[in-house]
């Protein structure tokens, strides 16, 4: 059997970053000796997390367009253009030295030139969308690739229906396999193993709403018997850090980046968190019981969609943007103390999970390849 070689492209965001990671890994477990080659967005996330996971990556230049009517905004705007057109070309070249046998795009501005490119040059293509509303690069890559793998149903009204298949979102297998309520996890934090713990994670990037929420909900937690391990973000860290004393007094545990993620799922009673697909899935493949915040700054709400699908199925509570700095922290911890409630929403979550999605898109990534 020759050996296999495969472009991932996207980024920009952990809910593209780590499925792809996902599909990687599954896909080196299927072929040990593939070579793997990430392209992504330069200065985005990507190029520091996938070195990290053990995988080369290269970076193209290209941005997105600014969506806020700022004079600063509109000056950027007047490069997109070029930046799409370098962009295009940087992603041939990349395409022609590394001569994949396929091309996998999960989203994120990296992946439509590279996707594009890849389909001009009639190399087999693939793409992942996490969200139960899809973003505008995959829309418009969906009639250009072969085969579109998604996470929920129902998306036959934003894609070709004969493309599609339904695979669900790839959840990282250390995540997956670690024990819950693992001591191993509980020292990595340092934390009580006989109190109830809350996660609360605002996305990789950070969330100020959900941050501002956990500051103006100290008072709720100073009356609680909880411990809480907050990730902030990089961006927010800083300005949260300054009330470290405080935070510590409440049992409030303060960390810029979690990464070892399947630790603090380990540990967590309860996850507070957005709406990403990534999260999600990881909530849903765990049942973990959680309260979604969906971020109302992303493309056409799909945050609130996708959240809306566990919420309807009795499997998360969810609180709107808006509402999160007046109740957030009241909520958490009527449910923290509420035993039942707990249970019915992860087992519920639960319900809603797909554990082997790495390996059914990796499925569908083989019958692309020509042997």
């Amino acid at each position: 059997m020759k050996k296999v070689k495969a472009i991932i492209s996207g980024g920009g965001t952990g809910g593209h970053i780590f499925p792809a990671l996902a599909i990687a890994n599954a896909l080196k477990l299927r072929f040990p000796d593939i070579d793997i080659l990430f392209v992504g967005a330069q200065k985005r996330m990507e190029m520091k997390r996938v070195p990290e996971a053990g995988f080369n990556i290269v970076g193209i230049k290209i941005s997105g367009l600014q969506r806020k009517f700022t004079l600063k905004n509109i000056l950027k705007n007047l490069t997109f253009p070029y930046k799409v057109l370098k962009s295009l070309m940087d992603a041939k070249r990349i395409l022609k030295n590394f001569n994949p046998d396929v091309v996998v795009g999960v989203g994120g501005y990296a992946s439509g030139p590279t996707l594009k490119m890849a389909a001009s040059l009639n190399i087999p293509t693939l793409i992942q969308e996490q969200n139960s509303f899809p973003g505008i690069t995959n829309k418009l890559l969906s009639h250009k690739v072969k085969t579109i793998c998604v996470a929920y149903q129902g998306m036959e009204k934003f894609f070709p229906k004969d493309k599609i298949v339904y695979t669900g979102n790839p959840v990282r297998s250390d995540i997956l396999q670690m024990p819950s309520k693992s001591l191993v996890a509980y020292n990595y934090f340092n934390i009580d193993p006989s109190k109830k713990t809350i996660a609360v994670i605002g996305g990789s990037l950070g969330s100020l709403t959900i941050n501002r929420s956990m500051l103006g909900s100290l008072q709720f937690f100073k009356e609680a018997d909880v411990q809480v391990i907050w990730q902030t973000g990089d961006h927010f860290y800083n300005r949260i850090f300054d009330k470290s004393i405080e935070l510590k007094e409440v049992g409030i545990k303060v960390m810029p980046f979690v990464k070892r993620m399947d630790y603090l799922y380990s540990v967590a009673d309860l996850v507070i968190s957005r709406a990403g697909a990534l999260s999600i899935s990881e909530i849903c493949g765990l049942s973990k019981p959680s309260i979604l915040i969906p971020s109302p700054n992303v493309s056409e709400d799909h945050q609130t969609k996708n959240a809306k699908v566990l919420s309807d199925a009795n499997a998360a509570i969810l609180i709107t943007d808006k509402d999160a700095p007046a109740i957030l922290g009241k909520e958490a911890l009527i449910l923290i103390k509420d035993e039942n409630r707990l249970n019915t929403l992860g087992k519920n979550a639960g319900k809603l999970s797909k554990l082997n999605s790495d390996e059914l898109i990796v499925d569908e990534i083989v019958k692309l390849i020509k042997f």
